[in-house]
């Protein structure tokens, strides 16, 4: 048997990365989103390979030193909101954890300089995990690890992060970063309303900025950005998309694959990142 990643086999499945946003916990059981549709038809409509593991950058998860959570056996489900219906707590994502793939993230990330990288024994997946997962793997058979971000970096940071770990597309390694291409909790609104000019300016700059490969505009989306400390007050659900935007290589090719939006102002804009060929 292997005894690291690195020495398993992994054949010739090269992995795009992906932006995903995650929208509102309700993702999980509301059918009227149209973001939940499309995620239900991943396979089918956006990746029919089946990744070895995956590998999720959470905006839920955000602490000061870079951490991987380090799981045997099935993951656990964390119900990390409140106030929603009772039938969301008891929905569960057992998908298995993988320390190796754990293992092999701290050891690129350590060779690259990011210093000390803890390893978490006991956390499971946070809602920006499995709400998606849950939808997109319903089978909860594929080994999934968590990495976190820090909301007290840059955009630069999570991009040299994601940098770091673009080997693992050749490993098989599906790296999804979930988070929200708007996200400003204080200005959600009801249902079925049209969305402001700030949400929608901020959007559609962040889809043309990434199609016209403008990634420095991103990672420097603070100056760049119209409107950017309204739709991201707090960087920790953008800084999941600068991570998996560096994962995809140099030259990467980027593509919407989805776009909807709920509660007024929370937009789904989600992105596949291809490297160029």
């Amino acid at each position: 048997m292997a005894s690291s990643w690195s020495e398993k086999p992994h054949g010739d499945l090269m992995m795009d990365t992906f932006f995903l946003s995650h929208g509102s916990p309700t993702l999980s059981i509301d059918e009227r989103l149209q973001a939940r549709h499309f995620m239900q038809s991943w396979r089918d409509q956006v990746l029919p390979e089946v990744p070895k593991a995956i590998l999720m950058v959470s905006g839920h998860w955000d602490v000061s030193e870079p951490t991987v959570n380090v799981i045997n056996g099935p993951n656990d489900t964390i119900y990390d909101f409140y106030g929603f219906p009772k039938s969301m707590y008891q929905l569960k994502y057992p998908a298995p954890g993988t320390p190796a793939l754990a293992k092999r993230v701290k050891e690129l990330l350590q060779e690259a300089g990011f210093g000390h990288v803890k390893e978490d024994k006991n956390r499971g997946l946070d809602h920006g995990a499995w709400v998606p997962l849950m939808l997109m793997y319903p089978a909860a058979d594929i080994p999934v690890c968590q990495l976190s971000i820090d909301s007290a970096k840059d955009a630069a940071y999570h991009y040299r992060m994601g940098k770091t770990l673009t080997p693992l597309k050749e490993e098989g390694v599906l790296l999804i970063g979930s988070g929200s291409a708007t996200h400003n909790l204080r200005a959600i609104g009801r249902d079925g309303a049209p969305p402001p000019s700030w949400a929608v300016d901020f959007d559609n700059w962040l889809t043309d900025a990434l199609l016209n490969g403008r990634y420095e505009d991103v990672n420097n989306y603070l100056v760049k950005a119209p409107n950017a400390k309204m739709a991201q007050p707090w960087p920790d659900h953008f800084y999941p998309l600068h991570v998996a935007l560096g994962a995809a290589g140099e030259n990467a090719k980027a593509e919407q694959v989805h776009q909807s939006w709920s509660n007024g102002t929370l937009s789904y804009s989600s992105y596949r990142f291809k490297a160029a060929e």
